[in-house]
């Protein structure tokens, strides 16, 4: 993630999500790994000149998961970002969120 320093607001939601991890909040890692990526999505989104008119992380990640336009890898990690949460607060599917976030954030933004 070489050019995260250019994008100070994701850099520090990925570092908040580093930081809640490290303290076994797993829930908070989660939200700022999403709150990251959704940032990333947004300058994505602005770069290629797409049609969007939503507003939050959500929006933005369900945005380019829907979108046939763009690539198929990055629609299926950015649907990562969309799954909610079983009642005991885990993920109903074997992904590391914060991992998807960086892989992320680099292609859409390096």
């Amino acid at each position: 993630m070489e050019n995260i320093q250019k994008y100070p607001l994701i850099q520090a939601e990925m570092e908040r999500a580093e930081k809640a991890r490290s303290e076994a909040n797993e829930g908070m890692a989660r939200v700022c790994a999403r709150r990251a990526a959704g940032l990333a999505a947004g300058e994505y989104i602005t770069r290629c000149g797409l049609p969007f008119s939503g507003s939050s992380a959500y929006d933005r990640l369900n945005f380019l998961a829907q979108n046939t336009a763009v690539p198929i890898e990055i629609r299926q990690v950015a649907g990562h970002f969309l799954v909610r949460v079983t009642p005991d607060h885990t993920l109903p599917m074997d992904a590391d969120l914060l991992k998807d976030a960086r892989w992320l954030i680099e292609q859409l933004i390096d």
